[in-house]
């Protein structure tokens, strides 16, 4: 029996009906037995990639990428993805669409989606707005579909907004959950979310959002540690502290880096901008104000110079639980002493765990996939079937 087949035996125990014809915005939208099937199928697909079958569900079909911030994994992932399926995909170029001459996101989003049958956007850069900008893309979708614009109703896959990066974290916790030997491993695992210095201004809050918003469901010990004045939102926290109450794991906040690091299993050391200055960035763009985005991102820079010993050094990672815990980051990193004079990471720690980091980065492929076809396939149990049964991939 392939492990493809094992996979969807698994799958078929699953409550997912809910899962048809829907989208992903958040990944605490969705129940522990819809992450299970996410993970599922994304291994399944994995698995009948590396033996070479043929994974198409599509013969036909678009996949639109559309994204407001600067990417390279995640873009070439979701086109992976779509790829994998069987769909082909078009990027949406906003500086060379109609979008500069005033074209509405209800008008934008029907005319890019007459034979789409996935959106995935990324949205990430300003509190408030990256969600918005996702739902009235997707309501516009919606009503287009029933008003009989178009044919078939296209699903959305968040590709990172300014409250949850799901594709992301996703992968990280399938490449934690392998690294484990399965979810029932990670109970009482200590995962350290850490701020870290960096160089730069305004990175966005949805990795660490999207990190205590999942890894609390999986009965780990997640610890958030970040300089005063570097909160997330309390709305995510409040999701992450019902979490562990519920997996009988726990969720707390340090003040050091020292402490969260102190035994932990699993490290994530990431930069990201306070809360309160990305809400007041949204609102300079917003009033067009560029002295104001200036002086903020001045501000910013000094205020982040100010807590350089927040990296993850050789020193730091010999806190840790044996002092070999698993290093994760969403990538590019800001490493000290080859991106950058001080940053994240020290060179020496990031160069070894470069394969594992790109072992990380590469479940996002299938995850997006998973995610694809478990919204599109009425019977994702079946169609896995049929496609351990069918042929290999051709090549001419």
């Amino acid at each position: 029996m392939s492990k493809t087949i094992e996979l969807a035996q698994h799958l078929e125990k699953l409550h997912i009906n809910n899962m048809y014809k829907s989208d992903f915005y958040w990944t605490w939208d969705k129940t522990d037995e819809e992450l299970d099937a996410i993970f599922t199928v994304a291994d399944a697909l994995r698995d009948l990639r590396e033996r070479n079958k043929s994974t198409r569900i599509f013969d036909s079909g678009l996949g639109i990428s559309i994204f407001r911030d600067n990417s390279t994994r995640t873009r070439f992932s979701f086109a992976s993805a779509c790829n994998l399926l069987g769909l082909n995909v078009q990027d949406l170029d906003e500086k060379k669409s109609q979008i500069a001459h005033g074209e509405t996101v209800r008008e934008t989003a029907n005319m890019v989606s007459f034979m789409a049958d996935v959106i995935g956007i990324r949205d990430d850069m300003f509190i408030g707005e990256g969600h918005k900008y996702q739902k009235t893309f997707m309501d516009a979708v919606k009503e287009g579909y029933r008003d009989g614009i178009l044919e078939q109703q296209p699903t959305l896959v968040n590709l990172q907004c300014d409250v949850d990066h799901p594709t992301q974290c996703m992968a990280d916790m399938l490449h934690i959950i392998h690294q484990f030997g399965g979810v029932e491993n990670l109970k009482g695992k200590k995962i350290a979310m850490t701020w870290a210095y960096s160089p730069s201004y305004g990175k966005p809050l949805s990795v660490p959002q999207g990190v205590i918003g999942l890894m609390t469901r999986f009965g780990m010990d997640v610890v958030l540690a970040h300089p005063e004045g570097y909160d997330v939102m309390p709305e995510v926290e409040e999701i992450a502290r019902k979490n562990a109450a519920a997996t009988g794991g726990s969720y707390k906040k340090v003040a050091t880096m020292e402490e969260a690091f102190q035994d932990a299993d699993i490290v994530y050391p990431k930069s990201w901008a306070p809360f309160a200055a990305m809400e007041e960035r949204t609102k300079l763009y917003q009033a067009g104000d560029q002295a104001g985005i200036d002086a903020l991102e001045k501000k910013l820079l000094s205020q982040n110079a100010q807590h350089k010993d927040w990296t993850c050094s050789e020193e730091m990672m010999k806190k840790t639980r044996n002092g070999s815990a698993l290093y994760l980051h969403c990538l590019p990193a800001d490493i000290t002493g080859l991106s950058c004079p001080e940053g994240e990471v020290d060179n020496s720690v990031f160069d070894r765990y470069l394969v594992p980091l790109y072992k990380e980065a590469s479940y996002k492929p299938y995850v997006i996939a998973a995610m694809i076809m478990m919204s599109k396939v009425k019977d994702p149990v079946g169609a896995l079937m049929a496609l351990d049964a069918a042929g290999k991939r051709k090549f001419f």
